[in-house]
């Protein structure tokens, strides 16, 4: 099952507005968890910040890198999905060739594996 242009253009407009929605979580989380604690809370006092609140704060920064490391990684899904679309090989299990389902891409625009592929890796994962 081929997409004709109309699902293409919609997937492609769909795959942007996902990126623009991507980076702008990434930049707002990234600028963020780069305050210092005393800035991030607003406390421009000379007082010292006590352990357990830097410690929380470094907590909560790493928990907020990790969130941008796992988003970016979407964002690469995603120039990748515009890169096959490109090429000719959107909607095409990049395992088997054979068609990505219109649900899954629904669902996952920047899926590159069908669903039985998909879950073939995540089992293989699991080991």
């Amino acid at each position: 099952m081929a997409l004709s242009r109309q699902q293409l253009k919609q997937f492609r407009q769909l795959l942007i507005t996902e990126r623009a929605k991507f980076a702008g979580e990434i930049k707002s989380i990234a600028q963020d968890a780069s305050k210092s604690p005393r800035d991030a809370s607003g406390d421009l006092s000379a007082y010292t910040v006590h352990m357990a609140d830097m410690a929380a704060d470094a907590y909560e920064r790493e928990v907020s890198m990790n969130i941008v490391s796992n988003e970016q990684e979407v964002l690469y899904q995603i120039d990748d999905a515009l890169k096959r679309m490109d090429e000719g090989a959107f909607g095409i299990c990049g395992q088997c060739n054979k068609p990505i389902t219109m649900s899954r891409l629904k669902a996952v625009p920047y899926a590159s594996l069908c669903i039985q592929c998909q879950r073939a890796k995540e089992q293989k994962t699991k080991r």
